[in-house]
């Protein structure tokens, strides 16, 4: 009687790993995707070399000596190089005044032999994050920031992108191809709802593949950080696709996730642990919507690689644009 209660007993063991293995997300590797991104840019790039091209060019202006910044914009040099773009790095002094970070970035926009042009925010409390961002050539705006390009994002006009929206979308695009879902019609909510993130996602999700610039034709909602609990519990959880994009640790919980959804974390903070130890974290409780999702972005590995990539992407753009 004890050896069956026994083979009951693990029959039963084996009935829950086997539900586990079931409703445990895949990962959607952003760093893999992004090897792939750029490898194709980097053929690309070489055959416009062959054929008399220079080299794409980028500038990145780094405002004082914030290490995260630093860190930033290493990482998008070192992508440039991979890819066969030449970069510079201009660092200016935290002191600098917008005056002056604006005659140095008009420097670069008359510069012929300057492609693209970024400057890694944020920028001094003193100086106006939006003239900086307007004082770039948008021909030359490969972040996106420009109200111009905001502008023709949101009539679906051919632009640059930012490039942590352009990033998830891309995500979505390989999650509609491994999961042969597409999203058209579904239920997504973004929530976050900044100017460079949230609202480009949204724009472009739920508006019409016709245009020059293709939406994805979803049904989106648009929650943020200040969106009730109860209400933002009820949205996610009839979501097929939930985007959080807040810079709020652990908002996005396993039981406002409809099982099988697909999860794309944005956020990332730098926490210290009880240990003393620092990790990056997102808006999503990991562990507990693994249990539950069909699809999921880690933290990191997942959107921060594609934001690099996109940024490699828009600057040969620019520099074929900047070439006719």
């Amino acid at each position: 009687m004890s050896i069956i209660f026994n083979r009951v007993k693990d029959l039963k063991q084996l009935i829950n790993l086997n539900n586990l293995r079931l409703f445990s997300a895949k990962l959607i590797d952003g760093k893999s995707i992004a090897k792939d991104i750029q490898n194709g840019l980097k053929l690309e790039i070489e055959e416009w070399v062959k054929i008399g091209h220079r080299a794409p060019t980028l500038h990145a202006i780094i405002i004082g000596d914030d290490p995260a910044s630093v860190t930033y914009v290493n990482k998008k040099m070192e992508a440039s190089k991979e890819v066969g773009i030449k970069s510079e790095r201009i660092y200016l002094p935290k002191t600098s005044t917008e005056e002056e970070i604006i005659k140095k970035i008009n420097e670069l926009n008359e510069n012929p032999q300057v492609d693209g042009i970024l400057v890694q925010l944020p920028v001094p409390e003193a100086v106006s994050e939006r003239n900086v961002c307007n004082a770039v050539d948008p021909k030359k705006d490969v972040d996106g920031f420009h109200i111009l390009n905001v502008g023709k994002l949101t009539l679906n006009m051919d632009c640059f992108v930012p490039c942590t929206a352009l990033g998830v979308i891309e995500l979505l695009k390989w999650f509609e191809e491994d999961s042969k879902t597409k999203i058209f019609g579904k239920n997504v909510v973004v929530c976050g709802r900044s100017k460079n993130v949230g609202l480009p996602i949204f724009n472009i999700l739920h508006s019409d593949a016709r245009y020059n610039l293709p939406g994805l034709e979803s049904t989106v909602t648009l929650c943020h950080r200040h969106t009730p609990k109860e209400q933002l519990e009820m949205f996610t959880k009839s979501a097929d696709v939930v985007i959080s994009a807040t810079g709020v640790v652990g908002l996005i919980k396993k039981e406002m996730i409809k099982k099988g959804a697909c999860v794309i974390d944005v956020g990332i903070t730098r926490i210290t642990t009880p240990e003393g130890k620092t990790k990056l974290v997102g808006d999503v409780d990991f562990n507990g919507v693994k249990e539950v999702a069909g699809y999921l972005t880690p933290v990191p590995g997942g959107v921060g690689p594609m934001t690099v990539a996109m940024l490699m992407r828009n600057t040969f753009k620019a520099a074929k644009l900047l070439a006719q």
